[in-house]
Order: C-alpha cells, then structure tokens, then sequence
C-alpha cells in the first residue's frame, strides 16, 4: 500500500507540470505588460520587473547581484520574446504554479518564477 502511495506521489510529481495551465498571449499582457511591477526569481537573484504595454520593460535587481537593465519585448503565437540590451532575444511559455505565481519556462526548463 505504502508503496503504491510512493509511486503515485512521484507519478503526479513528474506529470506536474503538463497540466499547468499555459497563460494565452492576451492573458500573459493582461497579467503582466501593465506597467505594474511583478517580482522574477531565477536561481540566487531577485528582479522588480515592469514591461509596459508600449513594448518595453526593465528590470531592477533586489538585493545582491544581478544588473539593472532595460529592453523590448512582442507577444507570439505561445507566449512572449523579450531582447534585453545588448542581448538576443529569448522566447518563452508561462504556465500557472499557484497562487499569484508563474513559471516562465523556455521550452520544458523553468527558468524564473514570477509573483505578484
């Protein structure tokens, strides 16, 4: 019994994510390219984030590490690209993780969780 409890755990742990909800291009806009900050935490390092309904967006770091920096970014067909300065552009995919929390994921990686 125990271990088919173990089994089911690891099952859903693994599946997890492919029933995450994928925020649609308008409600990633909607959620996110407001002008509001929002917090991304990517390993070690916390940014205040602000993309603006123009196009653009910043980042400021919080705490140590990281660099201030600002860029363009454009909604596509399963998310969003975004082209900080003196970067490429990335694009990615964001996925429901809880409340008021979002997975940016950059094909199956989550690369940054996003709050509000």
């Amino acid at each position: 019994m125990r271990a088919a409890f173990v089994a089911a755990v690891a099952i859903v742990a693994v599946t997890a994510p492919a029933f995450a909800a994928a925020l649609t291009p308008n409600e990633i806009q909607a959620t996110f390219f407001t002008g509001q900050p929002f917090t991304a935490s990517a390993p070690n390092i916390k940014y205040k984030m602000i993309f603006s309904a123009d196009g653009k967006m910043s980042r400021e770091p919080v705490g140590a590490g990281g660099s201030k920096s600002e860029g363009t970014w454009k909604l596509t067909k399963e998310g969003f690209c975004s082209t900080w300065k003196g970067s490429k552009a990335n694009c990615y995919r964001i996925l429901t993780a809880g409340d008021n929390k979002w997975s940016v994921m950059k094909g199956t990686t989550v690369v940054a969780i996003w709050t509000k």
